[in-house]
């Protein structure tokens, strides 16, 4: 599977010297930090959580209530060859795999700069949680609207 430059939008992500490991590539732990910094950019800043300053590829999370979380509820991670450090971003292309009920699935793939070769490829479910009510909160048809354009293929069958 290689995912189309039209799916979903492009992150660029900054690498840190200190994501590399002694072997001289991104260690696993940091890979799921370029998720999470790809998933903002994208996404926006959680309600609440931080200053929105850059605005958001897909303004998802401000169409949430004030004091939505948004967690994470599950992570499935590829890797498919080894990701250099580079000191320039890593590009990271997300996408929507689903949006329906309670549940976000978003896809990732983090693409290597030199070579373009994708090094990973990724899923992550989201839930929304609502404490003040102790509920999940149901993604809306509006919402769904407001993803469907950056809809992708699952990564995982």
């Amino acid at each position: 599977m290689t995912v189309e430059d039209e799916t979903g939008v492009l992150c660029r992500v900054p690498m840190r010297w200190g994501d590399m490991d002694p072997y001289g590539h991104v260690n696993n732990v940091e890979v799921v930090r370029l998720l999470e910094e790809s998933r903002i950019a994208a996404l926006g800043v959680p309600v609440g959580t931080g200053d929105q300053v850059e605005p958001p590829l897909i303004p998802f999370f401000s169409a949430l209530p004030e004091g939505t979380q948004a967690l994470i509820t599950e992570n499935r991670i590829r890797y498919l060859r080894p990701l250099e450090y580079r000191n320039t971003p890593v590009e990271v292309r997300v996408w929507v795999v689903s949006a329906r009920g309670g549940a976000l699935t978003l896809g990732f793939e983090i693409t290597d700069v030199v070579s373009r070769r994708a090094c990973v490829r990724a899923e992550t479910q989201l839930a929304f949680f609502v404490p003040a009510t102790g509920t999940v909160l149901r993604i809306s048809a509006e919402q769904q609207e407001l993803l469907a354009p950056h809809a992708g293929p699952r990564v995982f069958r």
